[in-house]
């Protein structure tokens, strides 16, 4: 008998699970699931309003090797289709059409052309889980309160709306601009986090500063975990 690689399984459940969570990714082929592990940074090429979206063209090297058309990218942690490819020099550029909503909702409203943006394509069934389960659907925004520099790490702590704090906890995880980070420290009103010089090197985290916006995106166990508690009170 076959043994069942428990990786795909987890996988194949965790795809299921966003769809339900998300209706609206069933207009998708498949619903695409993140670890929150960058890739690479990108830079913003172009940005062009359109009638209905706004046209974001983001010049890639490594992720895009290989990417097609159709194909999901995590900008800034925001799960975006990839609408046309072309090539520049060495490098690849990857066209998206954002709409207003999503545009609106997070922090792809304040890119400009030179911006870095944090990439990472989806999770493989067959792939390395690194950080967590991320679904490229961000919860809300928050804003940085403190950015500092502690020995060879830096210390940021972030301010964040309450339905996005009902589901941090300490030391659970949480993805910020696409990035899976462990939550080091919870107040009423945001959360602590340290960034060790890795990832502030290889993340747009080395371009921020106090006052930026950071996409925010909680464990999707903690959703589940409020929505079977809601069911049993309900019982």
């Amino acid at each position: 008998m076959t043994r069942k690689n428990p990786i795909n399984i987890l996988g194949a459940q965790a795809n299921r699970a966003v769809a339900r969570l998300h209706p609206t990714t069933r207009n998708r082929q498949h619903a695409r699931m993140f670890t929150g592990i960058v890739e690479e940074t990108g830079t913003v090429e172009a940005i062009k309003p359109t009638k209905k979206s706004i046209a974001l063209t983001i010049r890639a090297k490594s992720i895009a090797r290989g990417v097609k058309l159709g194909a999901s990218v995590a900008v800034n942690g925001c799960c975006l289709t990839v609408v046309e490819i072309s090539t520049r020099g060495k490098a690849r550029l990857l066209q998206f059409d954002v709409l207003q909503e999503s545009w609106q909702r997070t922090n792809l409203q304040f890119l400009e052309t030179g911006s870095l943006v944090n990439l990472e394509r989806p999770l493989r069934a067959d792939g390395e889980l690194g950080g967590h389960f991320v679904t490229g659907h961000v919860d809300g925004v928050g804003k940085i309160v403190r950015w500092e520099k502690s020995g060879a790490d830096h210390l940021l702590d972030i301010s964040a709306p309450a339905d996005v704090m009902r589901y941090v906890v300490f030391k659970g995880s949480i993805a910020v601009d696409g990035i899976s980070l462990t939550v080091a420290g919870v107040t009423k009103k945001g959360f602590r986090l340290w960034i060790i010089p890795h990832t502030f090197e290889v993340t747009t985290l080395c371009e921020r500063k106090v006052g930026d916006v950071l996409n925010l995106e909680a464990d999707l166990l903690g959703k589940y975990a409020e929505k079977f508690m809601s069911a049993k009170r309900m019982r």
